[in-house]
């Protein structure tokens, strides 16, 4: 083989919006999986039949829905294809993400080391997030990867809005349920970390972690239109440059 050969061989390199885009699902699910035990509650001018006047949820809510806002752009941009290779690459790290939990947590600790205890209640109780993450990351990531296309697949790349909020709607409704059900009753239940909630406590967790994953869907969809248009309208410039003679 030619050096000409093997230089026309070699793949391209990504670009920096995969880069990037790739560095923020992984950077908010790993996040989403280190703060998801803190249960957050915010005060509402007003009171909902399951919530009450709190809107209560898990720590990761937030962290995590941006995780959908980097696999719909990158689903456009790229294609389902990719879209699902990431998605199914960054479930693979889970396992990572748990294994290098308890891994620090069987570690000896000396003894200028904050208390061992504590340690392993605050990190300890990610196994039930990155169980529960588990079974609805894979579920919802697909869902949303597969809606998302078969929306387009009939608009094209029109009504980009549309397959946002549908699919990311969709998708979190389903992760919503699953996860918490898992990481916040059943897994705690079954393997003893953490506390198990009662169903009321979990049916509020799962309301108010979805009405925020909602109003997110809704706010990042303009979010999705810039970074879409603008790394499209970077592209674009880059074909249009001479290529070097």
């Amino acid at each position: 083989m030619t050096q000409s050969d093997s230089h026309s061989q070699t793949p391209p390199a990504p670009s920096i919006a995969q880069v990037a885009l790739i560095g923020l699902f992984v950077t908010a699910l790993v996040t989403a999986q280190v703060t998801a035990s803190k249960v957050l509650a915010f005060p509402m001018p007003f009171s909902l039949p399951i919530t009450g006047a709190e809107l209560v949820l898990p720590g990761a809510a937030l962290a995590y829905a941006l995780t959908f806002l980097a696999s719909d752009c990158y689903a456009e941009l790229y294609g389902r294809r990719a879209a699902q290779v990431v998605v199914n690459v960054a479930f693979a790290m889970n396992f990572v993400v748990l294994l290098l939990i308890w891994s620090t947590i069987a570690a000896p600790a000396d003894v200028s080391s904050i208390d061992p205890e504590m340690f392993e209640a605050v990190l300890g109780a990610s196994t039930n997030i990155v169980l529960g993450s588990l079974f609805a990351y894979v579920v919802s990531q697909n869902w949303d990867v597969i809606v998302f296309h078969r929306i387009r697949d009939h608009t094209g790349r029109e009504k980009l809005w549309l397959r946002n909020i549908a699919s990311t709607a969709s998708s979190q409704a389903i992760d919503t349920v699953i996860f918490v059900a898992i990481a916040f009753s059943l897994s705690p239940a079954l393997l003893g970390v953490g506390p198990s909630l009662g169903a009321s406590e979990v049916l509020a967790l799962m309301v108010g972690q979805y009405l925020l994953k909602l109003a997110i869907a809704v706010v990042d969809t303009p979010i999705v239109y810039a970074v879409v248009a603008f790394v499209r309208a970077r592209n674009r410039g880059a074909a249009d440059e001479p290529s070097p003679s």
